[in-house]
């Protein structure tokens, strides 16, 4: 029986494309501003603020018209212009994968499948919180220190649907274009 092995050249151009082909289905940010693209809104002043509060008001905030501005739980939220398409509902939980709340301005995304908010806490009632929706987002991000001139207080990231369910399939297309694309090479490169 004889093995037809691939050549060590064809093998390298096999391997940085398999790399660049991945690469390219992630959206990695590297940080988030007050008032940029992935601003889904304000909530002014978010006192009282934890783990309750914090999910009650990005609840809200993902169901309200864009452009719009509105007052719950005594507190005034604006919805901003940028359109998500539909928003699954925020999810406050553990993560087995890394923590889920901080004061840092630094952040691990992961790898985009665990979280869909984060909302962030300046300087207690002193200026409005920022919620950013990151649904879209994977990697390391950060966030500003200082809302004006109050620091960072704190943040919270959600994660949409049922903790633990797996990620609904991206990591499985994922694997199928993978094996695909071996698949292919295999084909092409055996000839």
């Amino acid at each position: 029986m004889k093995i037809n092995l691939i050549p060590t050249k064809k093998l390298a151009i096999l391997s940085a494309a398999f790399c660049a082909a991945m690469l390219a289905f992630t959206h990695n940010a590297s940080a988030l501003t007050i008032g940029d693209t992935q601003e889904l809104g304000t909530v002014d002043p978010a006192v009282p603020f934890g783990d309750a509060s914090a999910t009650a008001y990005v609840d809200h905030l993902r169901q309200m018209a864009l452009n719009t501005t509105d007052t719950f739980m005594s507190q005034t939220i604006h919805r901003s212009g940028n359109d998500f398409g539909p928003l699954p509902a925020p999810v406050f939980a553990l993560k087995s994968t890394g923590p889920f709340s901080g004061d840092t301005t630094t952040i691990d995304l992961g790898d985009g499948t665990l979280y869909t908010y984060l909302f962030a806490k300046y300087d207690a009632g002193n200026t409005f919180s920022e919620v950013w929706y990151v649904g879209n987002l994977s990697g390391l991000i950060t966030i500003p220190n200082f809302n004006g001139v109050y620091g960072l207080s704190g943040w919270i990231l959600f994660g949409p649907g049922t903790p633990g369910v797996p990620d609904g399939g991206t990591t499985v297309m994922l694997l199928g274009v993978a094996l695909g694309a071996l698949g292919m090479a295999r084909r092409f490169l055996m000839r």
